[in-house]
């Protein structure tokens, strides 16, 4: 036995167990750094014994592949006979599947581990009825047992579950599982760039269920993050305010939710010196449909600019624009006068 087993050892270069799951069969990573260049196409001949007790697959070049491809065709091999097995069908689950594309969008260490895990609770949220305090077990586990002593990477799995759990409650209605996010895991994410990503995944996941006052305190807290960062990150600054508005432009707002925003961004652009930041804040401001702030503040960079400046032509188009663009927020108050000439645009 023992000399079996150094000869099955000595004849090959890798082993390992895999399983099945239900997005089929990947190689093990390390395996795949092995065998393959990122970007190269990699052609196998699959082939399968009577005994169907194994998958052997042989590796071709492309011109092989060709060849073999041709020589099928000409043959007609036999279609393989379809083993019956017997239907187990889980009560209540849709036919939905985990979007891992969704959940990592950065990659972190124990991602492998962390996958199967992840899979396994989505299924059981699945379930109808709903075995919660299993599902829930599950993530548990999963937060606890597989952190490093690398912040970075910590952050980057907290990151994964959360947007794995929004999921989960936009497909399988769990608005429970909210709070505890907020509550178990956002508090735990030590990185400032994706404590606020995350926070920004659960406002626009409140907006889109119209859970207006859990969306109105992630807003809070987004905009708290934004002021936390000194005036001289100014791109950092802008950058979050971009994400932001990127978030919530085509999603239904409560007037609340309208007042923050307008005012956090009138703040920044009357606070900051630098005319290209300026602009910034009237496209944001465009892009959410506040037209008429968006128009003032565009006329009031335009009066202040001096008549060399590189800026002109830009600023001019966009006040044109602006003010043509019928206002969608507070039209019976509306202050601007769409029926009068503007003096700056007769005179041209």
């Amino acid at each position: 036995m023992a000399q079996e087993e150094k000869k099955l050892k000595d004849g090959f270069f890798f082993e390992d167990i895999i399983k099945k799951t239900k997005t089929g069969i990947t190689f093990p990573k390390e395996l795949r750094e092995a065998l393959f260049n990122e970007g190269e196409e990699v052609f196998f001949k699959i082939m399968v014994p009577d005994e169907k007790n194994k998958i052997i697959l042989e590796f071709l070049t492309e011109e092989e592949a060709k060849v073999q491809l041709e020589k099928f065709k000409e043959s007609k091999p036999r279609t393989p006979k379809p083993v019956k097995t017997k239907k187990v069908e889980k009560k209540g689950v849709e036919k939905v599947g985990p979007n891992w594309g969704e959940y990592f969008v950065y990659d972190f260490k124990n991602r492998d581990k962390i996958q199967p895990i992840l899979e396994s609770a989505f299924y059981k949220f699945a379930e109808t009825p709903i075995n919660l305090e299993d599902a829930m077990g599950r993530i548990k586990y999963a937060l606890v047992s597989f952190l490093t002593a690398t912040k970075t990477e910590n952050a980057k799995l907290y990151f994964s579950v959360i947007k794995f759990l929004i999921d989960v409650v936009e497909k399988f209605n769990q608005p429970n599982l909210i709070d505890w996010m907020f509550e178990k895991i956002v508090p735990n994410i030590e990185s400032k760039f994706l404590y606020e990503q995350a926070l920004l995944d659960l406002l626009e996941m409140t907006l889109k269920i119209k859970r207006y006052e859990k969306a109105e305190l992630f807003l809070f807290y987004v905009l708290k993050n934004i002021d936390e960062y000194s005036r001289s990150e100014l791109y950092n600054i802008f950058n979050s305010f971009n994400q932001l508005v990127k978030k919530v432009r085509y999603l239904e707002r409560t007037e609340k939710i309208d007042i923050l925003l307008k005012e956090k961004l009138l703040e920044y652009g009357s606070g900051v010196d630098d005319n290209d930041y300026k602009i910034q804040i009237v496209e944001f401001l465009e892009d959410l449909k506040y037209i008429e702030l968006a128009y003032k503040l565009a006329k009031d960079i335009q009066k202040s600019l001096p008549p060399d400046s590189l800026k002109i032509e830009t600023i001019r188009a966009i006040v044109k624009r602006l003010y043509v663009t019928p206002i969608s927020e507070n039209k019976p108050s509306s202050s601007i006068n769409f029926d009068a000439v503007d003096e700056d645009e007769e005179k041209e």
